[in-house]
């Protein structure tokens, strides 16, 4: 059984693991393997983000985190920045839960949306998103603040034509 619920400072400690737990999966794309080696942030950085952004943890019954959500607010939507659940606990809904949570805090604070940006081809990326309701947005169709995302992922090394940009409308 999985609680989601908001990160404690407590928990930065175990969120690097599971960012780079979560990594390895890059490692059955010879082309982005590399990240799996990457550099990811540390405990102070995730520290930060659980005291200035939304952080949601999902925490298993023996109390051991599996995953991770942040996300901040730019312009009344939710842009969510990191998905990661660690390799031990991938396929068994938790990622779905993670933005689940994401969309429904959202949607109590009235945004207009959930924005991200993710890997158009990967499996467990733009087509999970696209499975719970996102969309893939067009280059004349995208937010200053994702096109400036998609600059900096490109900037660090991922490979532009396979990035994308996917917003969820809420109602």
């Amino acid at each position: 059984m999985m609680t989601i619920r908001l990160a404690q400072p407590a928990d930065a400690a175990a969120l690097p693991a599971i960012e780079r737990s979560a990594a390895e999966l890059f490692r059955l794309d010879p082309q982005l393997a590399w990240l799996a080696d990457a550099e990811v942030p540390d405990a102070t950085q995730h520290l930060r983000a659980i005291e200035q952004m939304y952080v949601w943890v999902a925490d298993s019954a023996d109390g051991q985190l599996a995953g991770f959500l942040r996300a901040l607010e730019i312009d009344h939507q939710l842009h969510v920045e990191e998905l990661s659940v660690s390799q031990h606990f991938q396929g068994q809904g938790i990622g779905r839960a993670l933005v689940s949570a994401a969309i429904e805090h959202a949607r109590q604070k009235q945004l207009t949306a959930v924005t991200l940006t993710t890997f158009r081809d990967l499996p467990w990326n733009a087509p999970f998103y696209q499975r719970m309701g996102f969309t893939l947005l067009p280059p004349e169709g995208t937010e200053a603040h994702l096109l400036d995302a998609l600059k900096a992922e490109i900037i660090h090394g991922l490979p532009s034509e396979r990035r994308c940009a996917m917003r969820l409308l809420l109602a």
